[in-house]
């Protein structure tokens, strides 16, 4: 039975191993092939535990089947610019979810989903927004399901490659209404 719960430190390793494997999943075609190869679970599982640990405005979910985590979602106030740190205070935002890949398709995103619009709604936001790289046509799918469209904002999602360049991917942006 699925359910979700508050993300504590103990969770990032199972945070960490869904974000990358679904990066590989998803993002195949989409991100060069060289940065899904040089991502590494286990050089990113203290840093996102040290992040979980300290106060902040964002919060993870995650999604439990019996005594496995199989997703999370990350959620806060919209990130103003996305990168400079200004945050709203009306508007919320679905700063990433993830669903393991073996367990596409069982409802886990669906709840993941639905249990953030239902805690941003709860912090007063009266919309929510998010990112999705323009070619990820599988997440837009799932994001327009989930009662989003595009609200003709578009950006670009820097990429470090193992090499030291970087590779712009194409962004757009989604929101919808809170109840």
């Amino acid at each position: 039975m699925l359910t979700v719960r508050a993300a504590t430190g103990d969770d990032a390793a199972d945070i960490v191993r869904i974000n990358v494997h679904g990066w590989r999943r998803a993002y195949r075609g989409v991100v060069p092939d060289d940065v899904l190869a040089a991502m590494s679970i286990e050089d990113r599982v203290d840093r996102y535990r040290q992040r979980m640990s300290q106060p902040s405005d964002f919060e993870t979910l995650v999604a439990q089947d019996g005594g496995a985590i199989v997703g999370y979602v990350s959620l806060g106030p919209y990130r103003v610019g996305q990168r400079d740190g200004v945050l709203s205070r009306r508007v919320g935002e679905v700063v990433a979810i993830y669903v393991d890949p073996s367990r596409w398709g069982t409802g886990a995103g669906r709840l993941l989903m639905t249990s953030a619009l239902r805690r941003l709604a709860g912090r007063g936001f009266q919309s929510v927004r998010l990112w999705v790289l323009v070619d990820n046509s599988q997440a837009r799918r799932f994001y327009e399901r989930a009662g989003f469209t595009p609200d003709g904002a578009h950006a670009h999602y820097p990429i470090g490659r193992p090499d030291g360049t970087v590779v712009d991917l194409p962004e757009l942006r989604y929101t919808r209404r809170l109840p």
